[in-house]
């Protein structure tokens, strides 16, 4: 057995600095690391006096393992941050929402129309008893009215739970359930894929079960049919907009909950995570300010993430409003109704900032260079990635192809716990690795450990822990406060640990290695499965790959590999093609590395967030049966998968 915790086999030595034209307009210089460590608390302050408080704080920080409390006594409101002063500052003029529907429909809010939307609904809250505390599920397509519902809770100090709107009706009644939520913000449907899908009938089906629901509250955007139960069902547009365009807001404590997001349980039931108000609002508008270089007056900013994720929530919607930022919202699907939607909404608002994530960068290079290369993308200033490690050579694409070779990419590491960026390059300071996010954000403290918790020097591997207090950290698991504490800070006591492997380059640079769980053990040696993603991406055959270690009975795993060529690649039983990918992978990361088995497929078993599910690979190529399928985006995908691995051959 080797030292480490987790292999260190590939390496990238191409590394890309920052024009000196950036680096000097850049929010962020370089004297802000050491700036964040002489004195972290008060570097904190400092971010959290960006805001407007009601009350300043009186504490910083109290921290009990595994408990923090930022900015005690200090009083806040999320949506005064967001629009209110901004207003009050003359710039209620500024668009707040490009807004762009699938099927072509558009809308420009301002942030004038936006605080009058939002007080609007903040009254209409009020009218059907909603206070503060109360408990709100939204389950709603990408409009507008998704985060003015958003804002209207935050303002009334009700907590919103924001579920996916392509979650099932069983996955939103869990949700409702363990929120106790007395209200349901939903829309009769959305559009996707060229077509209206519905969600009401999804509320219908899972108020069918227990739960303290007393209205639904419904937004009109498809004008389908829609099935109504009187006295519980209200038209939003009916209740919403008789309301008073003004609104006095409330302020509340630092530490009063502003949401709840859950996260998907594979086994056990999804994890209520819930953020506090005044250190989430401090740590998501300083992290967008300085990883995204954002000038408000001049950008435009795209996060295509859904409002059904952290990302939605952090940098969709308090973090950029909280900056005045400019963005786009689009409701629809990349391929709708063409392969190069998503680059013509580029060139059609300009747009300068792009947050996405590495699953649609390797669709892009599946589906060829000529759809991005039709619209003019000249616009773009920096590039940001988002979800999952990216591979080298799907970085270097969104470079080359997206970018132009001349925008930076900011490759960001965080989590639906952590509430904000915790790893990532400040763009006008970091040369760049293709694939790593390099280092921790300045006020920050992270480290590469190995199984006896012991930090592991460069060029070596292991668990990413967080051994000081963030701003933005989680607050618990609602309602479950034994899971919360086993979850995160059991592994290693007294400090945060949620299951990702990294390592160090010689340079010190952070490389992520996904799930510990995907860590391979193939005879004896610890190997992470993203390394071996990356090297079969790195072939110009490959647009995207998923590997899983199967039970092998002479090597303990044996490495099984999914993958899926780039567009115009020849597809079919190619025996000289596997071959020369097994010997690619040995040729970038060592033999121990080469696949037992590779099987072309067209498709991978993703959410509907783009994660791939490597469980259900796995359930495949140890010849189970394939377990929960319910969150994919296509669940008929596995079928087409098992199909192809029974036809594979092993290694000869």
């Amino acid at each position: 057995m080797t030292s480490d915790s987790i292999e260190n086999l590939s390496s990238e030595n191409r590394t890309f600095t920052p024009s000196a034209e950036f680096a000097l307009q850049a929010n962020a210089q370089p004297g802000i690391y050491a700036h964040a460590e002489k004195d972290r608390l008060a570097f904190w302050e400092e971010q959290a006096r960006e805001l407007q408080w009601e009350k300043s704080w009186d504490t910083t920080l109290e921290w009990e393992a595994p408990y923090a409390k930022w900015f005690i006594g200090g009083k806040i409101n999320a949506t005064v941050n967001a629009l209110d002063r901004h207003v009050a500052q003359g710039r209620g003029s500024r668009v707040a929402f490009h807004f762009e529907g699938e099927p072509g429909d558009t809308r420009t809010i301002t942030y004038s129309d936006l605080l009058k939307e939002v007080s609007q609904a903040a009254h209409a809250l009020t009218e059907i008893g909603i206070t503060s505390g109360d408990r709100v599920a939204i389950y709603m397509p990408l409009i507008p009215e998704a985060v003015v519902a958003m804002l209207a809770c935050a303002r009334v100090g009700a907590i919103h739970s924001v579920v996916f709107g392509g979650f099932s009706a069983d996955a939103l009644l869990s949700r409702i359930q363990d929120a106790d939520a007395k209200l349901v913000i939903t829309a009769d449907g959305g559009f996707r894929k060229g077509a209206p899908f519905a969600l009401k009938p999804a509320v219908d089906e899972a108020l069918k079960g227990q739960s303290n629901v007393q209205y639904v509250l419904v937004v009109k955007r498809t004008g389908e049919e829609t099935q109504w139960v009187e006295g519980r069902d209200i038209w939003w547009n009916d209740l919403v907009e008789r309301q008073s365009t003004t609104h006095e807001p409330e302020f509340f404590e630092s530490e009063h909950p502003l949401f709840i997001l859950y996260t998907s349980g594979t086994t056990a039931k999804p994890k209520g995570i819930f953020h506090t108000t005044g250190g989430y609002l401090t740590q998501v508008a300083y992290t967008h300010k300085v990883v995204f270089d954002i000038k408000p007056e001049s950008d435009v900013y795209w996060c295509t993430a859904d409002v059904g994720w952290i990302t939605g929530h952090s940098y969709m919607v308090y973090g950029p409003l909280i900056n005045c930022a400019t963005q786009v919202i689009y409701e629809g699907t990349p391929d709708t109704p063409h392969k190069g939607r998503m680059f013509e909404i580029i060139e059609k608002y300009q747009v300068t900032i792009l947050y996405t994530a590495p699953t649609l960068i390797r669709t892009w290079m599946k589906w060829g260079d000529e759809f991005p290369q039709k619209f003019n993308l000249s616009s773009l200033r920096l590039l940001g990635s988002v979800g999952e490690p990216i591979n080298p050579e799907a970085w270097m694409w969104y470079r080359e192809v997206i970018g132009g070779d001349r925008c930076p990419i900011v490759d960001t590491w965080w989590q639906t716990e952590t509430g904000a960026i915790m790893i990532s390059p400040l763009p006008g300071v970091t040369a760049t690795k293709p694939g790593s996010a390099m280092r921790a954000l300045p006020g920050i403290s992270t480290k590469v450990v190995d199984e006896q918790g012991v930090p592991v020097s460069n060029g070596h591997g292991g668990f990413l822990i967080l051994d000081q207090p963030w701003p933005s950290m989680l607050r618990g698991v609602w309602g479950e406060d034994e899971r919360y504490k086993e979850t995160y800070w059991s592994r290693f006591p007294g400090i945060y640990f949620a299951g990702d492997g990294a390592k160090l380059d010689t340079d010190g640079a952070i490389w992520l290695m996904g799930r510990v769980d995907d860590v391979m053990n193939i005879s004896g040696h610890r190997i992470s499965t993203t390394e071996v993603e990356s090297a079969l991406v790195s072939h110009e055959s490959v647009a995207e790959a998923a590997v899983v270690g199967a039970a092998d009975p002479l090597t303990g795993q044996g490495i099984v590999a999914f993958v899926i060529l780039r567009s115009g690649i020849a597809h079919g039983d190619d025996h000289q093609l596997i071959k020369n990918l097994r010997d690619h992978v040995a040729k970038e990361i060592g033999a121990i590395a080469k696949p037992r088995q590779i099987v072309v497929v067209n498709e991978l078993p993703k959410t509907r967030s783009g994660k791939i599910m490597r469980r259900l690979l796995k359930d495949v190529a140890e010849n189970r049966a394939v377990g929960d399928a319910t969150t994919l985006a296509d669940p008929n995908v596995m079928k087409l998968i098992s199909e192809g691995l029974q036809s594979a051959k092993d290694e000869d």
